[in-house]
């Protein structure tokens, strides 16, 4: 796992739409903020729009550094950020979501939809081969992620899996127990 030297980076993943429930976009803003005064940089899907574009805004406006990657299908779908401290456009998915497991020291996934779970997915696919060991850390917000880490566990039972997904996956309640969950040096 990193250490905590080694989180500079943290990958976002998200949404590009905001959900039915308020609290999704409440959490990214504020996480967004928290991230973009802690000295962390962010890294995300480049949108302007959901909480994409909730989590980017707030880092911004609180002084934080973004990169955006997006691949040049989604740079009309999205919306893609033209504000933001660095954006990166692909051409395709895979080299968008390899950039950003690249540049990343670790994830915070949001609530989403396919493409989020398909990022986190890919991530723990690549912990359990051993490409890389970056902790991801669910925002379990509105207990978004709760029947996801039950089936999870319920993977783990029934032996599907080679070794624990939990071991890579810490699913925190706020943003604040994520920021505090990251030990950085700053």
């Amino acid at each position: 796992m990193p250490t905590s030297n080694t989180i500079k980076t943290v990958a976002i993943f998200c949404g590009s739409k905001s959900g039915t429930d308020p609290v999704f976009e409440k959490d990214a803003i504020h996480l967004g903020e928290l991230i973009g005064k802690s000295g962390l940089k962010i890294i995300y899907g480049g949108g302007n729009r959901g909480l994409m574009g909730a989590v980017a805004n707030a880092a911004l406006k609180a002084g934080g550094f973004i990169t955006g990657v997006i691949p040049e299908k989604l740079v009309q779908w999205e919306r893609q950020h033209a504000g933001l401290s660095e954006l990166v456009v692909t051409e395709t998915m895979h080299q968008r979501k390899k950039l950003m497991y690249d540049r990343c020291d670790a994830a915070v996934v949001l609530p989403g939809g396919f493409g989020t779970l398909d990022e986190l997915f890919e991530m723990l696919t690549w912990n359990q081969l051993q490409i890389h060991d970056k902790q991801i850390f669910l925002l379990n917000s509105g207990n978004f992620y709760q029947h996801l880490m039950e089936h999870i566990r319920n993977m783990e039972a029934t032996d599907f899996l080679y070794e624990k997904a939990t071991d890579y996956i810490c699913l925190c309640n706020s943003p604040e127990e994520i920021l505090e969950r990251f030990t950085f040096n700053v």
